[in-house]
């Protein structure tokens, strides 16, 4: 099948939109209806939740804090973060805790991060349960606590904000995947109604004589039924 090369005005992508547009409405609704009832009703939800810690040297109240400790805890903030993530401190959390989960399954529900250019510590859990997501990361900074004056030989652990129980779902976020869906509908409608024009090779309109076998038009028949009415 040759490639048809011709010329077309932005008039006439506006009528091929037009004489199809019902093919993008019908994807676009049934794309947000998917995506309302699978966010409504299908996906659970899932909170978040977070504690902070500040871990540092301690101080001697006759020593001058130095700016190479300061940057040296800083440093050692990733170092804390994989430790509350070990599988020794998520294996005493579960156990205490008495989860019916396992040590990798916990870690994939913990996110450490350290606050930029800070000796503070972030712990979040996210948990289909809030109350549940809470108790895990209050224990996780209990345990950290504990387990790193061990580990590391830091007794300066302080707890600067407790996980508290989060009421809103952070995901799923039902009408933000609902305007994507639409967007993703109209685009997919949009690819779908030109590639139905492009295979379209019949003649419709004198116009389409001229255009497509260079002819000139010497009559057209006009529709019948379009006579009859007038």
């Amino acid at each position: 099948m040759e490639v048809r090369e011709y010329e077309i005005d932005l008039r006439e992508y506006f009528e091929i939109i037009r004489k199809r547009i019902w093919i993008i409405i019908l994807l676009m609704v049934v794309s947000v209806t998917i995506s309302g009832i699978i966010s409504y009703f299908v996906l659970p939800p899932i909170y978040e939740t977070s504690a902070t810690l500040m871990v540092s040297k301690p101080i001697n109240q006759d020593a001058m804090i130095q700016y190479s400790d300061v940057l040296l805890n800083q440093k050692l903030v990733k170092t804390y973060g994989e430790i509350i993530k070990s599988r020794s401190i998520s294996s005493q959390v579960i156990e205490n805790l008495d989860l019916d989960t396992t040590p990798q399954q916990l870690k994939e529900k913990v996110t450490v991060s350290p606050v930029k250019d800070t000796e503070i510590i972030q712990i979040k859990v996210t948990h289909t349960d809030p109350v549940l997501g809470t108790k895990i990361a209050n224990e996780l900074a209990r345990v950290f606590m504990k387990d790193v004056t061990r580990i590391m030989k830091i007794d300066n652990v302080q707890v600067i904000d407790k996980a508290v129980v989060p009421h809103n779902p952070v995901k799923p976020r039902p009408l933000l995947n609902m305007v994507i869906a639409g967007f993703l509908g109209v685009m997919i409608g949009l690819g779908i109604v030109f590639l139905i024009e492009y295979l379209d090779n019949t003649i419709k309109t004198p116009n389409d004589v001229e255009r497509y076998l260079e002819l000139p038009i010497i009559g057209a028949i006009p529709n019948m039924d379009e006579v009859t009415k007038a």
